[in-house]
């Protein structure tokens, strides 16, 4: 009985701080009136998309042992060059299949020399990070990127704000996270994620391509932050090479928050769309509650020493 109630409180783990969370900014009078009304959740669900979408990725690389810090410059790149795209007049399809395809390269480029060169994904990645950014700024020559219009503009709102309906944006991050989740679940790439993360020399003996694999992982999440980044750009209407900046701390906090394990071999989807929205009601909560940028950031770091901490003590019981 204590093992099932154990498993299940590190289940609903994530739904129970996100309903402490919505309470805790439902209290005060300064945001109670408009808390909690749909207008402010459907804020709330735009506002989660970029994270989630790039929370899907992260996922994948966190479950099979890795970590990837080149995030938000990833996002900023794939942007820019979007951005650059529709200034030549190019159409929305090769518009997003070019901002997705260059998220991919670069989470290529970030597998094949993690997996290739056998070094620390924490050390690849840190430079990368500092190579996309300094790209993306190179590209738009340290300055915004503008265009006239373009359809991708209205993917990230409704033709109505006050209409009931949720932007294209919210929908195509549902989709994914749904079909990411059968991929991780019910695929023998997915299992393979997973025995990647759990032991990877025991997976190279069982016949797992381990190098193979992890260049596919960062390859997939990379697009996923391409297209992170696509909606990025929608949001802003313009390609910035500064935007994101520190993005990849709420999205592997997202990822944390779920569930997922710094080691590797465990994490879901579902608990990761959970970590993302946590996220978001904290920022829209503490912009109502007037309190300054610093002092939110200061509480996104709390939140992600408490997630860790949280991790560590579930290894410590498996153990």
């Amino acid at each position: 009985m204590k093992a099932v109630l154990k498993k299940s409180l590190a289940k609903g783990g994530p739904f129970i701080g996100l309903i402490l969370v919505i309470v805790l900014f439902s209290i005060p009078t300064e945001t109670r009136e408009f808390f909690l009304t749909y207008n402010n959740f459907k804020i709330i669900f735009t506002q989660t998309v970029i994270v989630a979408i790039g929370a899907l990725g992260m996922t994948m690389i966190i479950v099979s042992g890795g970590i990837d810090l080149s995030v938000g410059s990833s996002i900023a790149l794939t942007s820019v060059t979007g951005a650059m795209l529709i200034q030549r007049g190019w159409a929305p399809l090769p518009v997003l299949l070019a901002t997705v395809g260059t998220g991919a390269l670069i989470g290529l480029l970030n597998g094949a020399a993690i997996a290739g060169l056998r070094m620390t994904p924490f050390i690849i990645t840190l430079g990368s990070l500092g190579v996309a950014r300094g790209t993306a700024k190179w590209m738009a020559d340290n300055q915004t990127v503008n265009y006239d219009t373009s359809p991708i503009n209205g993917w990230m709102t409704t033709a109505d704000p006050f209409s009931r309906a949720l932007p294209t944006g919210v929908w195509v991050a549902l989709g994914l996270a749904m079909l990411t989740a059968l991929v991780l679940r019910n695929t023998v790439f997915g299992r393979h994620i997973f025995a990647l993360g759990s032991n990877e020399a025991t997976a190279r003996l069982c016949g797992i391509a381990t190098t193979r694999l992890k260049i596919t992982i960062y390859t997939l999440a990379g697009a996923f932050f391409g297209l992170a980044g696509l909606f990025q750009l929608s949001r802003l209407r313009q390609g910035d090479p500064t935007v994101a900046v520190g993005l990849e701390l709420d999205i592997i906090a997202s990822v944390i928050i779920g569930g997922a394990s710094l080691n590797g071999g465990v994490g879901t989807i579902l608990g990761s769309m959970i970590g993302a929205l946590i996220m978001a009601v904290l920022r829209n909560g503490s912009q109502q509650m007037g309190w300054p940028t610093y002092f939110q950031e200061i509480i996104i770091g709390l939140v992600i020493i408490v997630a860790v901490f949280l991790d560590r003590l579930r290894q410590g019981r498996q153990t």
